[in-house]
């Protein structure tokens, strides 16, 4: 995955050939299908900055950020409640062509009290005693490279790896066993003419016996399951941590911030999730690398598990559930009521029904919060105290079975 995406010349998203997002893309994204999926973002976002009560300088950093769109409605909703504010925004992003298209979107806003710097990692950035951290992840931690595991007899983790059709043909990694890692298979759209294929190690490897261990729930899991697991997304999801979290930071008190990781996946592991997108449609994985967008579902779990120390995490929420508590009826009826022709209300009321569809991109994404603790010695909690809205008791989330 991570060569096909990331490769500095020939990756998916390097590769300034490839269009990426939109309907002459490979797939689309909430973001660019409404403005009001980013300005309820941003309303999230305010609203915990508000809620610890003291005006502070911003960061607003996002992990992927695709076009540059939902950082533009994001910047603006966020002018329109504290308008004064000096803010740096921060980019991750390894794309050169990306940037450039990220720039020319945010640029043209032609705000002149906010600062645009980029980053090739998470990593370049540190902690911030002087500055209010808000972080957004949309879409970026299904495309971070994962390892398939198979667990064997005597609880041990053997790999499954790539192999080319080519070479000697050890144990094939056909259907797996029934799992409690939840399936989804994608079915593709393609019939299959790779010259790669799936091989299982034919004993545990270093990797495979740190990954089966890193997480409680993977023990749990019955002989002949297979797993999916990100060692990528539990490094960063900690840096989110670090980022997030109230506290020292380099003998200084961290302001700490509160964040949002919006994704595809589910509070627990998969076992069968990835998969290839070209031209909006799932084609094989293993067809023409570096031209299809690869993506495996996320486990929520255990991004919250890389965090547990550091910060309070809410959810995960459905999308749909998510922006129905933030106000998206209200939001639409507003806009409509001020659109001009009847055809500009059924492209509004269509755009919103796509994010909200159980069906689809409501019930397919999750919503994680993320907010520092208290930094009061002997206190704990979120921010604020209590739980933190839309992350509350929830009748559809306590009845669905994970």
């Amino acid at each position: 995955m991570q060569q096909c995406l990331s490769h500095p010349t020939r990756g998916y998203y390097m590769n300034p050939e490839n269009s990426v997002f939109g309907a002459e893309g490979d797939f689309i994204t909430s973001p660019e299908i409404t403005q009001m999926f980013g300005e309820l973002i941003a309303v999230w976002l305010i609203s915990q900055y508000h809620a610890l009560g003291k005006e502070l300088p911003l960061r607003i950093v996002e992990l992927g950020p695709g076009k540059g769109t939902l950082m533009g409605d994001i910047l603006r909703v966020v002018l329109q409640f504290i308008p004064k504010r000096t803010i740096n925004v921060h980019l991750v992003e390894t794309s050169l062509s990306m940037r450039a298209t990220q720039k020319a979107h945010l640029e043209s806003a032609n705000h002149p009290n906010v600062h645009l710097h980029w980053h090739n990692s998470i990593n370049d950035l540190s902690s911030s005693s002087t500055e209010y951290t808000m972080l957004v992840a949309h879409e970026f931690f299904d495309a971070l490279p994962i390892h398939i595991l198979k667990k064997a007899e005597n609880n041990t983790w053997h790999e499954v790896l790539v192999a080319s059709t080519a070479e000697e043909k050890p144990q094939t990694e056909s259907d797996s066993a029934e799992s409690n890692a939840t399936s989804q298979p994608a079915a593709s759209t393609s019939e299959s003419t790779s010259s790669f294929r799936y091989v299982l190690a034919p004993q545990p490897t270093p990797i495979s016996t740190v990954l089966g261990l890193s997480s409680p729930r993977f023990n749990e899991l019955p002989t002949g399951s297979t797993l999916e697991v990100s060692p990528t997304s539990f490094r960063i999801a900690r840096k989110v941590g670090e980022l997030l979290a109230t506290g020292s930071a380099e003998e200084e008190l961290s302001i700490g911030g509160a964040g949002l990781i919006i994704d595809y996946g589910a509070n627990h592991a998969f076992d069968n999730s990835l998969r290839a997108f070209q031209n909006h449609k799932i084609v094989d994985p293993f067809h023409a690398p570096g031209t299809a967008d690869l993506t495996a579902n996320v486990d929520f779990a255990y991004l919250s598990e890389a965090m547990a120390d550091l910060v309070a995490t809410h959810g995960p929420l459905d999308q749909r559930d998510f922006l129905h508590g933030m106000g998206l009826p209200i939001r639409l009826q507003g806009l409509m009521q001020r659109a001009a022709t009847q055809a500009e209300r059924e492209r509004l009321w269509g755009a919103a029904f796509r994010l909200v569809d159980k069906e689809g991109m409501g019930g397919q994404y999750r919503v994680l919060g993320v907010t520092g603790r208290r930094a009061a010695e002997g206190e704990s909690g979120v921010e604020g105290g209590g739980p933190v809205w839309p992350f509350v008791s929830h009748p559809d989330v306590e009845a669905r079975t994970e």
